[in-house]
């Protein structure tokens, strides 16, 4: 069985980052998707780890 989890990140390295952190716990990147708003941009990072 599979759990997922999915953040956003506002750069780059602010993504990495945070994959890095959630690598250390076991989890695996499964998608990366660009997000644009009218303003802003987003990365949503999806994570999945084996339960």
């Amino acid at each position: 069985m599979k759990k997922y989890k999915v953040f956003t990140a506002k750069a780059p390295e602010e993504a990495e980052s945070e994959m890095n952190r959630m690598a250390q716990q076991g989890w695996r990147v499964v998608a990366v998707t660009f997000w644009e708003t009218a303003m802003s941009y987003r990365l949503v990072v999806t994570m999945e780890q084996d339960v």
